[in-house]
């Protein structure tokens, strides 16, 4: 019988290791952040990549919840794409495909805002096509 430390981790039981990991204002704004995605679309997939990367899908790559020692930043797959009348966007502005919100402690979440944002990056997902 394998015990609980070889027995692989879901996706979703990744990420909460990693916000509990964490154990400070990183942990906290990437919870909230998780709560906010799964409020906007219910139906999200979670994932967990690229060495440990927290994954949000749903027909498609919506964002990934990257942790860094200053930032929590939020990239979306498509953020080039996106309308962003709130102005969340604020890294990754110069790419071609990818924008990102880099959150610091003590800010602030536009949760409104980011909902909609949210559900615009997968109705985009949604009109290019699902990969069978």
């Amino acid at each position: 019988m394998a015990t609980s430390g070889s027995q692989p981790k879901t996706p979703s039981q990744q990420i909460d290791a990693r916000i509990k990991e964490l154990g400070d204002w990183r942990g906290e704004m990437l919870g909230r952040i998780r709560a906010i995605i799964r409020e906007a679309d219910p139906d999200v997939v979670e994932e967990w990549k690229w060495r440990g990367v927290p994954v949000w899908e749903h027909d498609g790559i919506i964002c990934t919840g990257e942790t860094y020692k200053a930032a929590v930043k939020m990239t979306f797959a498509k953020g080039a794409s996106l309308d962003d009348p709130a102005k969340l966007f604020n890294s990754s502005l110069d790419g071609n495909t990818r924008r990102a919100i880099d959150f610091h402690e003590g800010d602030k979440i536009d949760g409104k805002a980011l909902k909609a944002l949210i559900r615009a990056a997968v109705a985009l997902n949604k009109t290019k096509g699902k990969k069978k």
